[in-house]
């Protein structure tokens, strides 16, 4: 029997989660580590503090996230409580609380996955872009993972003789993140996306990954329970702070 392994925290997941899917630019700024985002999302966009700020901080993240033509937008991860009394002071309401997943790769990849219904390969294959497109992962976030320098594969799911579902994965210090995992509309409730999931978990463990990682919205009350009967293991969360102007 295969000796249960410690999973990552939510800091070590939120390391992971910027190093398979990295802004196009970051830089430190005072207390401050400002992402350029190019439109890849609010994970690539946000910026987050380096050591613990004071509202005469807050004006030298506002104006470098304006400068690059972004909404002030700042991810609020574990122990930054401080942070977050701050910016609500400030008006800055809250969007997208956000689960952080986790699960032993040996734990997924131990059942076989049917031939034919699971393909990892890098670059993408022109269908699995289209899937993705069609989910609302266009060329902005395709664009970060392109750019994301570890090792990676896109998975395609196919059920039946039709193509069902798209991830992303990449693996950081021994761990593996899956993202942009979506599952066309027509395929939903028939397994795909647990299908997935395990094969990226099986891709992660061939490839050295010890820990498969995911990260889904709160909100999302499909995926969390899939993780959850899945075997995974809720490690930690983070939500973001979004300026008062911005009204969603």
């Amino acid at each position: 029997m295969t000796k249960p392994i410690s999973l990552p925290g939510a800091l070590k997941l939120a390391e992971v989660c910027e190093a398979t899917w990295p802004p196009a630019s970051q830089k430190a700024l005072g207390a401050w580590v400002i992402r350029e985002g190019k439109g890849g999302g609010k994970r690539v966009s946000a910026a987050t503090e380096a050591w613990p700020v004071t509202d005469a901080d807050l004006p030298v993240a506002e104006e470098a996230m304006k400068a690059l033509g972004q909404v002030p937008l700042f991810q609020i991860r574990e122990g930054d409580d401080k942070l977050d009394t701050l910016l609500e002071a400030h008006g800055y309401a809250l969007r997208d609380p956000v689960n952080l997943w986790a699960v032993d790769t040996a734990k997924l990849a131990e059942a076989p996955i049917p031939r034919a219904t699971a393909y990892t390969m890098w670059p993408p294959l022109e269908l699995t872009r289209d899937i993705w497109t069609d989910g609302g992962i266009g060329d902005a976030r395709q664009a970060v993972m392109e750019r994301a320098t570890c090792e990676k594969t896109a998975l395609l799911a196919r059920s039946g003789d039709h193509p069902a579902g798209a991830a992303f994965t990449g693996i950081h210090d021994g761990v593996a993140m899956m993202h942009a995992l979506f599952v066309k509309p027509q395929m939903r409730r028939q397994g795909v996306g647990g299908l997935m999931i395990r094969a990226a978990a099986k891709w992660a463990r061939g490839h050295g990954a010890q820990v498969l990682g995911m990260v889904v919205t709160q909100g999302n009350h499909a995926a969390n329970p899939l993780y959850a009967d899945l075997g995974m293991t809720r490690v930690g969360h983070y939500h973001y702070r979004v300026h008062p102007d911005v009204s969603a």
